[in-house]
């Protein structure tokens, strides 16, 4: 199969792009580094003569709702609509859980990038996954002042981005199925203790100052309306063990 990654150089796209091969497929990675751009369309028309299948990992870091729902919207049109003009046949595209409950910021441009491609016109497949162990770190750059770090109070259930990017290949061989099942991780944690670990075992002395993040992303956070419901997909991989392969690494 010839798979197509958007975003195929981030967090989740260079195990997306390494496990498809690894698996015999003919995989293009599509970026900027790569000479496309989604949101101008540059290049895509190129890059996906021959695809059977995209998989959308593609992203921003931006905490404006206005900055994520414009580049969702203008990415992800440009990318089905390239895609069926050149006869793609099925769009993975990879979702948050809980942006239903969320709506600002990332969360409100996850779900314009869901409802562009449920009305694309190419059989799609969703998969909406918790934070990767490596929002962790993430967070903690964007948010960190000096020695301080101010840390969301935060429910979540960290999940492997590895074992998210093999779901997701697992998707484009089974084929569209809508909405899958959400993917979390093996344990429920709080996130002020995941960036107390990680500072502890990279040796930053940073204080931790708990942020009560305000308004409805504030209670989504706080009350574990952003982890997955009962009898959801399960990653293996627990934040500790990730940390464990970091030092050994």
């Amino acid at each position: 199969m010839r798979i197509a990654v958007a975003g195929g150089t981030g967090t989740v796209g260079r195990y997306v792009v390494a496990i498809a091969r690894e698996r015999g497929h003919n995989v293009v990675s599509l970026s900027r580094a790569e000479g496309v751009d989604l949101i101008t369309g540059r290049g895509l028309d190129q890059a996906l003569q021959g695809v059977d299948t995209v998989i959308d990992v593609s992203g921003i870091q931006v905490l404006s709702t206005k900055k994520a729902v414009d580049f969702f919207t203008n990415a992800t049109q440009n990318l089905v609509a390239a895609g069926k003009k050149a006869g793609v046949t099925h769009h993975v595209v990879l979702s948050i859980v809980g942006i239903d409950k969320a709506n600002s910021g990332l969360y409100a441009g996850k779900l314009v990038q869901e409802d562009e491609v449920r009305h694309g016109g190419v059989p799609w497949t969703i998969l909406r996954s918790t934070q990767f162990h490596e929002f962790v770190p993430m967070s903690i750059k964007a948010a960190s002042v000096g020695p301080l770090a101010f840390v969301p109070t935060m429910v979540t259930q960290p999940v492997a981005a590895k074992e998210v990017a093999a779901a997701l290949v697992d998707a484009a061989e089974a084929g569209p199925k809508g909405r899958l099942p959400d993917l979390g991780g093996p344990r429920t944690e709080q996130l002020k203790d995941l960036v107390s670990a990680y500072l502890a075992k990279t040796r930053q002395k940073k204080r931790i100052i708990p942020l009560r993040v305000p308004g409805a992303m504030g209670k989504a956070m706080r009350t574990g309306a952003l982890i997955p419901a009962p009898g959801s997909a399960v990653g293996r991989q627990t934040f500790q063990e990730w940390l464990d392969a970091i030092d050994a690494a």
